[in-house]
């Protein structure tokens, strides 16, 4: 399996169960991550970032990564991460969406490294259309 593939799967277990987590325990999800204002706002972001999970989780398993599903896993944890990043310093929401800045920050990075760079052949091109 390419590491390419086992990125896309992983990213989308982690969005997936991130994703459903206030929908199926609000309280718990509150408890960690502190109060909310808006519950519907959460809901939300919930759905969208468990589509997103499972739109990689399904590209993953069916080995079909192209450059949109690249974008999408990219893009998704460079906005996550900089809101995480952001608000999270200027104490908006609790320190622990640093936590979880950071490990977008890591998705994002592997994502760059991966979707520019083929290792073992020797060759070191951007292979983005691959």
């Amino acid at each position: 399996m390419s590491w390419i593939r086992l990125l896309t799967l992983f990213q989308g277990v982690y969005y997936a169960t991130a994703g459903l987590w206030p929908l199926l325990h609000m309280p718990s999800f509150l408890w960690m991550t502190g109060p909310k204002q808006d519950l519907w706002l959460v809901n939300t972001v919930g759905v969208l970032v468990a589509v997103i999970g499972s739109v990689l989780l399904l590209a993953g398993l069916r080995n079909a990564i192209r450059l949109e599903v690249r974008v999408l896993a990219a893009a998704s944890a460079a906005g996550l991460g900089a809101i995480d990043f952001y608000y999270g310093l200027t104490g908006r929401i609790w320190p622990v969406y640093l936590l979880d800045g950071v490990a977008e920050a890591i998705l994002l990075g592997l994502w760059i490294v991966l979707s520019f760079w083929r290792f073992g052949s020797g060759a070191r091109l951007p292979h983005l259309l691959a």
